[in-house]
C-alpha cells in the first residue's frame, strides 16, 4: 500500500491482506517543462503544526511532557482529520467491512521519526488485533482518525522495575484503565511511562486508521523494547497472598509477559503523503 498526498489505495486478497504496492501515477514528461512541485509544498497546516509542536515538546529520553504541552498536542490532534495525512474518506479500505478469515494483518507507516519522537499511522482491517503491549519510558498520543475499535488498557499496580529485563516474569497485578469501544471522531488518548494505560490492545470493529505520536520512539538499544502480555482476571490467580482494595468501578487483572505472538507481525508500508517541513527551530 502506498499513500499519496490526497489518496491511498489498498489492494487486498481473499484473506484481506495487502498483496501489492500501488505506486504514484507516472506522467509523461514534456519537453522544457519542470517536474511537479514537491508534495511538501502542500503540507496540511495541522500536520505541520503537529510536527513543530512535537519538536518543541519532546526533549529526549527520561522526559515527560508538561500538562500544558500535553494539552497543546491534544488540541492539535483533536482537530486533525484523515485528509491531513493524505487519507481520503472515500478509500475502499474503509468501506470493506467483511470479516476476513484468520487474523488480518495490521500495516503501519512512518510519517516522521527522529531520536526524540515519531509520527506513525496504523491501519487495521476489520477484526485485526494489536495485542497487549507496553511502551516503556514513552509518552504516547493516539488519535483514531477513522473507524470503530475496542481498546483495552492497563497500568501496572506496582510499576517499579517494570522495564523489560529479558528474563521470564511472574504475573503482575495491573489496574484496568479502559475497556471500551471508541468511534472516530473522538478525543485523543494519552498514555504516560507508568500511567494512563501504558499497556494496551486494539481490536478493530471496522477498518481503522490511527495516528500515533510516540516520544521517545521504541529503541531496543536504549532499553525501550516492546513487550507483550496476556491478561487473566484477578480472581483467577488470587491465592490470598496478594490483595487489593478496590475503589468503586475499579477492575484488576494479572498480566503475564509472553513472547511476541506470531500473528502480531505488521506490514511496513511506504508513506508518500504530505511531508513535514523541517524548518529551523
Amino acid at each position: 500500500m502506498t499513500i499519496e498526498a490526497g489518496l491511498m489505495e489498498k489492494s487486498r486478497d481473499m484473506n484481506g491482506h495487502v498483496h501489492k504496492i500501488i505506486r504514484k501515477k507516472q506522467f509523461k514528461k514534456r519537453a522544457n517543462r519542470p517536474p511537479p512541485v514537491a508534495a511538501a509544498a502542500a503540507v496540511p497546516v495541522e500536520l505541520q503544526r503537529l510536527f513543530e509542536s512535537c519538536r518543541d515538546v519532546f526533549r529526549g529520553p527520561d522526559t515527560v511532557p508538561s500538562p500544558g504541552d500535553v494539552q497543546t498536542l491534544c488540541r492539535i490532534l483533536d482537530g486533525m482529520i484523515s485528509e491531513d495525512v493524505g487519507l481520503s474518506r472515500d478509500l475502499q479500505f474503509f468501506k470493506t467491512l467483511h470479516h476476513a478469515k484468520g487474523n488480518p494483518r495490521v500495516s503501519y507507516t512512518t510519517i516522521y521519526k527522529c531520536e526524540n519522537f515519531s509520527l506513525c499511522l496504523f491501519f487495521l482491517p476489520a477484526t485485526a488485533v494489536i495485542p497487549l503491549h507496553n511502551h516503556p519510558g514513552m509518552t504516547v498520543f493516539s488519535k483514531l482518525l477513522r473507524g470503530t475499535m475496542h481498546i483495552k488498557s492497563y497500568d501496572l499496580a506496582d510499576p517499579v522495575n517494570s522495564v523489560n529485563t529479558g528474563l521470564p516474569s511472574q504475573p503482575r497485578l495491573a489496574r484496568m484503565k479502559a475497556d471500551d469501544v471508541f468511534t472516530a471522531p473522538c478525543d485523543t488518548s494519552v498514555l504516560y511511562p507508568t500511567t494512563g494505560g501504558n499497556i494496551h490492545a486494539f481490536t478493530a470493529i471496522t477498518p481503522c486508521a490511527v495516528l500515533d505520536v510516540i516520544g521517545p520512539p521504541y529503541s531496543k538499544e536504549d532499553g525501550r523494547d516492546c513487550s507483550y502480555y496476556k491478561d487473566t482476571p484477578y480472581t483467577a490467580l488470587s491465592n490470598g497472598e496478594t490483595t487489593v482494595t478496590k475503589e468503586e468501578g475499579e477492575s484488576y487483572s494479572w498480566l503475564e509477559e509472553i513472547e511476541m505472538p506470531r500473528d502480531s507481525e505488521m506490514d511496513v508500508i511506504e508513506y508518500l503523503g504530505p511531508q513535514v517541513i523541517e524548518t529551523s527551530s
